[in-house]
């Protein structure tokens, strides 16, 4: 395997736990619902990826051939996140969350503006 071809892989692989770890950091740190479901939806998709494909271009350099084993997570993938994802904030919609786990946000909408 020549050097090019490691450095692409590496960097690949790099780039892919990098996305990841941004996408978990993301679902652990942000304040909301919605800002919890986009973190990891859109920088874990990519952080797969990226893995994905170093794996895929790996096997075709070391096995003389074409690599297509990746290809059905991969495509399994790109299409389930988004899918997923909307129907995940379309459910939160439709539940009026918020996203606050205390239930404050619950308590102030049971009452009216002025009202205590």
């Amino acid at each position: 395997m020549s050097t090019a071809t490691e450095l692409i892989i590496s960097t690949l692989i790099v780039l892919g736990a990098l996305f990841v770890l941004l996408g978990s950091v993301g679902l652990a740190r942000l304040p909301d619902f919605f800002m919890r479901l986009h973190g990891p939806t859109k920088a874990t998709t990519m952080g797969v990826g990226a893995t994905l494909l170093a794996s895929a271009i790996f096997f075709s350099v070391q096995d003389r051939g074409v690599s297509l084993h990746e290809l059905a997570p991969l495509f399994f993938l790109f299409i389930t996140a988004p899918v997923t994802a909307h129907l995940l904030a379309k459910a939160a919609l439709h539940r009026k969350s918020s996203g606050d786990t205390s239930g404050q946000a619950a308590q102030a909408s049971e009452h009216e503006p002025g009202q205590h």
